[in-house]
């Protein structure tokens, strides 16, 4: 997994989870916490996705804390 921190096996801090995603385009492969808002399940990540206004289903690694101070989520994929 390059471009992010490896979670850590005996935390449950940095792991993967589904999100729904607020960014302008799908090129970006990290997100601040605040353009992250994560759900339980696959589906509910779909549910609340409306991609004509920015908000994608996803699954995400994190949160991880940035060399800047940031706390970031990590794209591991797009769902759909």
């Amino acid at each position: 997994m390059r471009g992010f921190v490896p979670p850590d096996p005996s935390t449950s801090v940095s792991i993967e989870r589904f999100a729904i995603v607020y960014v302008p385009k799908r090129s970006r492969k990290r997100f601040s916490i605040g353009c992250v808002e994560v759900v339980e399940t696959e589906e509910q990540a779909l549910e609340g996705s409306d991609e004509e206004n920015n908000h994608f289903a996803a699954k995400v690694l994190g949160p991880s804390k940035s060399s800047e101070g940031q706390y970031l989520y990590y794209l591991i994929n797009w769902i759909r």
